[in-house]
């Protein structure tokens, strides 16, 4: 029986990446193929009614769509090297990386890509290649060029020499961090690498660690992150500079301060923008109505609450709701949430951080699933 996995995806996908490496750490038997593959046009995107990659195809042909989606199912077939672990303050820290060093970074892995002119040749070509793995160079700057011209009509700012000069910062402060711990650490909770690794594999590979631009810097100021990079693209889980750690997490449900220092600076940046869209969901739904919200949710795959005026503390802020994180916030709050008093009380001083502690204190009043690249309120018909 074929007990091969398939993943659809290319190399400049920043999603792709986050699987990529969870598949090849955890042994389990894949072959990969990019979007232009006639199986993924003919059977896998009909299957899943999406465009989006990473996709994965199972042994039995069922097809699964988005990286949170795909670790799920994979993590009850394949327990051995656990992404997430069980004890309470590891366990939140992996759900908030798969947060804040996903979603969050995405800001920076996009504005660097798309502003930094010496990246253009490469990705350009890099997008062609996918669709045209053997195209003439001709034939990758055209198709190429149709893909960078979708990804840019998203929207950015002007590139000028302040912004990039404040992008570089940004990127450079980060890396402060991760050299830091990457000092010390083979992997973010110890000897083994978890959904946190994969989760920020995204920012550091596909974008940040290839595009000319972000790769120049990781090589000119964080030689460890570069190895970093690398061994999380290899099966082997010990790298030579660690060959004598254990491959296990951290002992005692430990957290080291070197990853809770980035995890805080990670919340420093992006976790206000994910508490209005907790707190705006819920007050979304209580002001529209489920029925409402429920058809708004309908209409596309990664569906937007526009400038919600969200109420928080005596003010309002006007915020455009991403459903998709939300769904993502959801988890480390439900988690959190269901942890006796006690262990609230001890995660939240061990984070020491205000906003990560009103987070995790949201309700998660209207539980959001994600059935057929759809999301719902759970207890709404599928």
């Amino acid at each position: 029986m074929n007990k091969t996995y398939t993943l659809y995806g290319s190399y400049a996908s920043y999603y792709t990446a986050k699987v990529r490496s969870y598949l090849r750490k955890k042994a389990i038997p894949f072959v990969e193929r990019l979007p232009s593959d006639p199986t993924f046009r003919d059977h896998v995107r009909p299957a899943s009614g999406s465009h989006r990659i990473p996709q994965l195809q199972t042994p039995t042909g069922e097809v699964l769509q988005d990286s949170i989606t795909i670790v799920d199912f994979l993590e009850a077939r394949f327990p051995q090297l656990p992404a997430i672990p069980t004890a309470p303050n590891q366990r939140i820290f992996v759900h908030l990386m798969e947060l804040l060093a996903s979603e969050g970074l995405l800001s920076l892995a996009w504005r660097h890509r798309w502003l930094f002119e010496e990246n253009e040749p490469f990705i350009t070509l890099d997008f062609g290649r996918a669709f045209r793995p053997q195209g003439s160079d001709a034939d990758l700057l055209k198709y190429g060029t149709l893909i960078s011209d979708r990804m840019t009509g998203y929207g950015l700012p002007p590139s000028t020499a302040p912004l990039r000069a404040a992008l570089d910062d940004e990127y450079r402060a980060l890396l402060v961090l991760l050299e830091a711990h990457f000092k010390q650490y083979p992997y973010f909770l110890g000897g083994q690498p978890t959904q946190a690794d994969y989760s920020i594999m995204g920012a550091l590979h596909a974008h940040l660690g290839r595009d000319p631009a972000g790769l120049r810097m990781m090589q000119n100021h964080a030689p460890r992150t570069v190895r970093w990079v690398e061994q999380m693209l290899l099966p082997e889980i010990q790298s030579p500079e660690f060959y004598s750690v254990d491959i296990c997490l951290a002992p005692n449900d430990l957290i080291p301060e070197t990853a809770l220092n980035l995890l805080r600076h990670l919340a420093d940046a992006y976790a206000e923008d994910f508490l209005l869209g907790a707190r705006g969901w819920n007050q979304a739904v209580v002001k529209h109505g489920v029925a409402a919200i429920s058809e708004r949710l309908s209409e596309n795959d990664q569906p937007v609450l526009q400038w919600f005026s969200v109420g928080i503390d005596d003010g309002r802020s006007k915020h455009a709701i991403q459903v998709y994180a939300e769904w993502l916030a959801q988890r480390s709050r439900r988690f959190f949430q269901t942890l006796p008093r006690v262990d609230q009380a001890a995660v939240c001083g061990l984070l020491a951080h205000p906003v990560l502690a009103d987070l995790l204190a949201t309700p998660v009043t209207y539980p959001l699933v994600r059935r057929s690249q759809r999301f719902q309120i759970d207890g709404q018909a599928e």
